[in-house]
């Protein structure tokens, strides 16, 4: 064995010496001392050397009826006799080794099953108790350390929630969190949220306004989100997705990002931004020429319905159109839609991990 000494293995070596006396010893059909030493013009001590490794690798064996004499033994009975029981010892513990790995990995299966249960639960909890997401909330804005992000569809919100939210964003904002969030075009014409909005930005809150955006989502510290559930129970208050898993995150904060770039700075005391009709009808007359119902626009951009057939009334007299066709021709013909969408031309995330 290369690399392996044979005395380690409890095996003499097969020198050149000993090698030319059994090869002699064969010639003879017995080991002679005297003949040997003669034939290989060596002396007595070094004769006696190589018949005592001769008889170590079982190449000599005593005469059956004579046991001083000597005799030659074939090299492949010699191999058999001397490692025979190392090969049973080897042969032993590798069935050895081969049923312990059979054993151990027969728990494959259930090791993956565990790991993709565990990062199931650890990366995903989904909560239909609003009453637990929202004490889930409350606790993950009081550990907040850097940043918050959330996004905020359906128009103007609520006005029995701005006092609360009002609170809550001027202690974030006490203790450094960056603030970040994402309205409707819609909410601007509010003046409860316009109000909560006055107080919130001059406390270093940043808000802007887009005509679209994706479901609720509140993002702490780019390490765990919160995603409305899709299914609750009558009218009770939908529960929540709570994701923890990093790549998902991630992907969602580029999500965010996405539709931050695009958006427009929501300032109420400033006439910086575009005016709230403008960027209204912007979004209705998009999605007019996507070929979407009165019910479908007013739903996507978080209006009512009846709002929603005001502002289409304006834009199709403005636009001296007799229909909805008419206006979409004239907005086409005119080429107000191409400019604003290179205007607002911002390139989508990828998934994060590309």
């Amino acid at each position: 064995m290369a690399g392996i000494e044979y005395s380690a293995l409890g095996f003499d070596e097969l020198d050149d010496l000993s090698a030319s006396a059994y090869g002699q010893a064969v010639r003879l059909g017995r080991f002679e001392h005297e003949a040997i030493a003669a034939r290989l013009g060596l002396s007595a001590p070094e004769v006696e050397r190589a018949e005592q490794t001769l008889r170590h690798l079982r190449l000599l064996q005593p005469m059956p009826g004579e046991p001083t004499a000597l005799v030659p033994v074939g090299p492949d009975a010699a191999a058999a006799d001397l490692v025979g029981a190392a090969e049973r010892q080897v042969r032993d513990l590798q069935q050895a080794i081969t049923e312990v790995r059979a054993k151990l990995l027969s728990l494959t299966p259930l090791y993956f099953e565990g790991r993709r249960e565990r990062n199931r639960l650890e990366a995903f909890d989904l909560i239909a108790d609003a009453a637990l997401v929202q004490s889930m909330i409350d606790e993950r804005r009081q550990l907040c350390r850097s940043e918050v992000l959330m996004i905020q569809p359906g128009g103007p919100r609520p006005s029995q929630v701005l006092p609360a939210a009002r609170e809550a964003a001027q202690e974030l904002l006490e203790r450094g969190v960056r603030m970040r969030t994402l309205y409707q075009h819609t909410a601007r014409s509010d003046l409860p949220t316009s109000a909560y909005v006055r107080d919130v930005t001059a406390a270093g809150a940043e808000i802007r306004t887009a005509d679209e955006l994706i479901d609720r989502l509140f993002i702490y510290d780019r390490e765990i989100a919160f995603l409305p559930e899709r299914t609750s129970c009558g009218d009770q208050p939908p529960g929540a997705a709570v994701v923890r898993e990093p790549t998902l995150v991630s992907f969602l904060c580029q999500v965010f990002d996405y539709l931050w770039d695009s958006a427009t700075p929501f300032e109420p005391d400033t006439g910086k931004a575009p005016t709230t009709g403008d960027d209204v009808k912007h979004s209705i007359l998009r999605l007019m020429s996507k070929g979407y119902k009165d019910e479908m626009v007013a739903r996507r951009l978080g209006m009512s319905v009846r709002t929603c057939r005001r502002h289409i009334a304006e834009i199709t007299e403005e636009l001296e159109a007799t229909s909805r066709f008419q206006a979409g021709f004239n907005v086409a013909r005119s080429g107000m839609l191409d400019g604003l969408l290179a205007e607002q031309h911002v390139s989508p995330p990828e998934p994060a991990g590309r």
